[in-house]
């Protein structure tokens, strides 16, 4: 068990409500993926943003992908750097990112008007009724604003098709004992 040693904002799982937690409130860290921290408190499952990691006594997470200096000029290219950011979006309650898990559905790059990409994802949820969705919206669009020359990123929550665990990759499947 940590204990906190400041005050810090966390969101509800899996309703994505905003919450105060309290400077001593006494938290257990059950996932530290994609640059935040899911954590079991008093309150119930919370996701604590990787800002706030010295609050439990922790660096920030590990596992942000490198970025070049330098904007790429091939449409392709933009696309896998935009699928490695994504790979950084994990389901707070699955330790396994939203691309392994089947839930983007889209990736389109094309050139920005103004010069660079414009990038528009659509991506789904586990559940529909989910209250996640919004941040992991904001969380995919944030990440991807990082690679150098994306102008413009539109991620959009869609529920058609339905995700089902078939979605998943093999790789998804065995890290969760499904094979």
């Amino acid at each position: 068990m940590i204990e906190l040693s400041r005050e810090v904002v966390a969101t509800t799982i899996p309703y994505g409500q905003k919450m105060p937690l309290p400077q001593g409130s006494r938290v257990e860290i059950t996932q530290e993926l994609g640059g935040s921290f899911t954590v079991l408190s008093d309150f119930g499952l919370l996701r604590v943003e990787g800002r706030d990691a010295d609050a439990l006594g922790r660096d920030k997470p590990a596992g942000t992908p490198e970025l070049p200096e330098q904007a790429p000029t091939d449409a392709k290219e933009v696309a896998r750097l935009v699928w490695d950011q994504l790979k950084t979006c994990y389901d707070p309650e699955i330790p396994v990112n939203i691309v392994e898990l089947g839930l983007v559905y889209e990736n389109k790059v094309e050139p920005h008007a103004q010069g660079g990409w414009k990038v528009d994802i659509k991506f789904t949820l586990t559940a529909p009724g989910c209250g996640m969705g919004g941040i992991l919206q904001a969380e995919a669009r944030d990440k991807i604003l990082t690679v150098p020359g994306v102008r413009e990123a539109n991620v959009e929550v869609v529920f058609d098709p339905p995700w089902t665990s078939s979605m998943m990759s093999d790789a998804a499947k065995l890290q969760l004992g499904m094979m």
